[in-house]
């Protein structure tokens, strides 16, 4: 059978490695497959005495066979010149003695068909190839000082020992007799020479094209390819039944990979460490399709196109900023240039945001500007584009033409909140760079980012983006603000925004939020009270927990509103234990999103405005509560015609008239109004996209009423949020101003506050007064830690005597 057979040169060798000089490290010795093919470097059982001809006078080696193309593995020991700078100069000349007597001489040249071993950077040879492929970093493990180079995913093959150069037989069906090496400059060594009958160039030269893999056993899991003579990309699951048009798909049973191979080469698959089979890669690009055993491999791609894209907004005719993803009939993904087809390996891992990308599940889309390039396959090709909750997500089947270099697709807005007075916002954003902030945000639809630094143990993140001003984009229309996010691990979690200088430090008392063997050295209302001396908001963050000191931002007035970060009964829960015990908190929606698998603005903040829209606006509306959060749904409610963040004054016990509505690109299960923690009236969607309520309600004392709405779905982020959305409270006073005082709520509030002034008092970690000065600059560090917990007491016992 045709193939690959290595030469025996042990009867020429008249060197070691001692010849390479210095350390030679681990150079392949013995019988050795370099980049897939057999080579016999020295004799049967390696010798480092005796591995290598290093030729001083012109040296024959019989070589006695037919051969289509012979591959030598040589090195050169010294360049020609300093720092490689001979390239061209003429190393030695193999002559090829064929049958018949013709010979045919190859000069071989310093940077052309040879080079020194190590090349230095940038100095490869033209005419030949390293001993070693190029290959895939390991997957799911390696040292920390690799974690940059991993994102790269592969690496290029660099020379364990030797270069790689191919000569092809003018002949092919003549013998080989003999090649004579004849030394003409510096010292080089011959290694190993084999011969190949095969009708292939040994060395891959054509480009990778992707491969489909299904097992015949209809499971997924993760998939292992490799390649003897060839390269593959990591498999990437691809998408199942479970697909949402422009917001993700779930993991489907089979993967796809590239393979870019010698029709000779071996493809073996391997599936959670069980092999499933092997396959000849001709057979695959041959037929379009080879069974490996227990799996399938097909050929997902007849030819690219390079296609620029542009994505029109039906109304206005331009293009618009939004995020897209494209594949082929099979599912394969051919995503942007300079985006990715699969983000972030699903590792699970947080600080993970690269190229402005975001993935769903098993779907990654690429943030634009309203336009992109890249490859495109011919044939078929699925579009899917979205932008946020106001433009109806698109999915569209093209037809990619041989030819064809342009594509354009329209993507139609359902609602305008802006123009109704509704702004959004994200309230918790982290990593994002402000350049990236404003990409993603665009693309989202959403007109307020707030990036946050903060400290992760030693970790400091954004710390170079602070400004203590927005950065506006699109004439101000779009604003990304550098805020804080301070955190101590047992009272709690704040987020600052409108910070004109920084509040630190920005945590406090250990991990996992601190410093290892941190103190405690702020506290919460600390922060806030600094926070409001500049004009800042405050927003307790995924409230209600850590659940220490928010109970003391909110009783004493420091907490300007509370945060929602996905739907829970127990955040509701707590949310209207608070509401019930009288305290008027606007709710807001945020993200934390803290890697590529959460978009910005998955839950986001409405704020009505009854100005011109700028930051600052925006936070006044937030802290009046003219809010309403959203993962989705875009909800309304009026109560006798006034909004959330207002107050209805009823002279006494009466009713009002309650009109709430949803609207929703998702489907939808129902929309609810609750009156003091009791849903009250429910409109049932069915799986549709919008519900209205109205509703007379009956009031026999002050009181709170807000809607929420549930949708039939949960999202494809990496928390696994439900649709739902959530208003703020309209406010009912029955007969004088508005109160109310939960007995049950006040007494759970004063417990989480008498716990949380327990710990600072003896649990806490705290320097030493008589070595220590604080920023506070008070003699008693203890006395100013407990103060605001004193205060927050004396607050609700006020609370209670009402």
């Amino acid at each position: 059978m045709p193939g690959y057979e290595p030469v025996d040169l042990s009867a020429v060798c008249n060197a070691g490695v001692d010849a390479l000089g210095g350390e030679p490290g681990n150079v392949p010795l013995g019988r050795v497959d370099l980049r897939g093919l057999p080579f016999l470097i020295g004799p049967e059982r390696a010798s480092p005495e005796r591995c290598f001809l290093l030729p001083g006078v012109p040296t024959p080696v019989g070589i006695g066979r037919p051969a289509r193309r012979v591959i030598v593995a040589h090195r050169l020991l010294e360049p020609g010149a300093p720092a490689g700078h001979a390239a061209g100069r003429t190393v030695a000349e193999y002559v090829f003695h064929l049958a018949g007597g013709e010979a045919a001489t190859v000069p071989i040249r310093e940077r052309f068909e040879i080079q020194v071993v190590p090349p230095g950077w940038g100095r490869l040879p033209f005419l030949a190839v390293t001993d070693t492929s190029d290959h895939s970093l390991p997957r799911f493990e390696g040292s920390w000082g690799a974690a940059g180079e991993r994102l790269a995913e592969h690496a290029m093959g660099w020379p364990a020992g030797y270069f790689l150069w191919c000569w092809e037989n003018p002949h092919p069906d003549r013998t080989v007799e003999r090649i004579e090496f004849i030394p003409r400059g510096p010292r080089f060594i011959v290694a190993g020479i084999t011969t190949s009958d095969v009708d292939e160039h040994p060395f891959v030269r054509t480009p990778a094209r992707p491969v489909r893999l299904v097992a015949k056993d209809g499971r997924g899991g993760v998939f292992d390819v490799t390649v003897d003579r060839g390269v593959a990309a990591y498999p990437q699951p691809l998408s199942g039944e479970d697909d949402r048009a422009g917001w993700g798909a779930t993991e489907g049973m089979s993967a796809y990979t590239s393979i870019a191979a010698l029709p000779s080469a071996t493809i073996a698959v391997r599936r959670d460490d069980d092999e499933l089979g092997r396959v000849r890669w001709g057979d695959v690009a041959r037929d379009g399709r080879a069974d490996a055993g227990r799996v399938s491999l097909e050929l997902a791609e007849s030819g690219r196109n390079w296609v620029h894209v542009s994505v029109i907004d039906d109304e206005t005719g331009r293009p618009v900023p939004c995020r897209v993803h494209f594949r082929s009939a099979q599912g394969i993904p051919y995503q942007p240039h300079g985006h990715h087809n699969h983000v972030t390996q699903n590792l699970g891992s947080w600080h993970y945001d690269v190229g402005g990308d975001v993935r769903l599940g098993q779907r990654s889309y690429a943030y634009i500007d309203g336009t992109c390039q890249g490859w495109l396959p011919r044939g078929d090709v699925v579009v899917d584009v979205a932008r946020g909750f106001e433009y109806e997500p698109l999915r569209q089947a093209v037809r990619i033409e041989p030819g064809q270099r342009d594509l354009t697709l329209r993507i139609r807005r359902v609602a305008d909140l802006a123009s109704e007075g509704w702004w959004s916002g994200d309230s918790h954003v982290h990593f994002l760079s402000t350049p990236g902030a404003q990409l993603e945000q665009r693309g989202e639809d959403l007109r307020v980012v707030n990036v946050l630094q903060t400290q992760w143990g030693v970790l400091f993140t954004n710390t170079e983006e602070f400004s203590g001003q927005p950065s506006v984009v699109d004439g101000g229309g779009y604003v990304t603000y550098i805020g804080q996010e301070n955190r101590q691990h047992m009272l709690g979690h704040m987020v600052l925004w409108g910070l004109t200088e920084p509040v630190m430090p920005w945590c406090s008392d250990g991990p996992d939020e601190a410093e290892l063997g941190g103190a405690l050295d702020a506290t919460l209302s600390d922060w806030a009270d600094r926070t409001h001396a500049q004009g800042g908001t405050v927003v307790a963050a995924h409230f209600p927990n850590p659940n220490g000191e928010p109970a003391v931002l909110v009783a004493t007035g420091r907490a300007d509103a509370v945060e929602m970060l996905a739907q829970s009964d127990d955040a509701t829960r707590e949310y209207y234990r608070y509401l019930n015990s009288g305290y008027r908190l606007p709710l807001v929606g945020g993200t934390d999103k803290m890697s590529s698998a959460v978009p910005v603005g998955l839950y986001r903040t409405y704020a009505r405005l009854d100005e011109e829209f700028s930051y600052e606006a925006w936070c006044r509306a937030v802290r009046s509560g003219r809010t309403f959060l959203s993962g989705g749904p875009l909800v309304t409610l009026s109560v006798d015609e006034r909004e959330p963040g207002d107050t209805v004054e009823l002279s006494g016990p009466g009713t009002v008239s309650v009109h709430a509505t949803v609207r929703s690109i998702f489907p939808l299960r129902c929309l609810e109004v609750v009156r003091n923690g009791e849903v009250v009236a429910t409109a049932d969607a069915n799986g549709g996209r919008h519900a209205e309520i109205s509703e007379e309600l009956r009031i026999d004392g002050n009181s709170w009423i807000a809607c929420r709405a549930f949708g039939a779905d949960y999202h494809l982020d990496e928390w696994g949020r439900r649709v739902f959305a959530h208003t703020s409270p309209v406010y009912v006073a029955c007969g004088g101003d508005w109160t109310m005082t939960d007995p049950e709520g006040i007494r759970y509030i004063r417990t989480i506050v008498e716990g949380a002034r327990d710990y600072v008092r003896h649990t806490a970690v705290r320097r030493s007064d008589q070595v220590t000065t604080h920023h506070h600059g008070e003699a008693n560090h203890l006395a100013w830690l407990q103060r605001p917990f004193d205060e927050a007491l004396r607050a609700l016992d006020e609370r209670s005597r009402e």
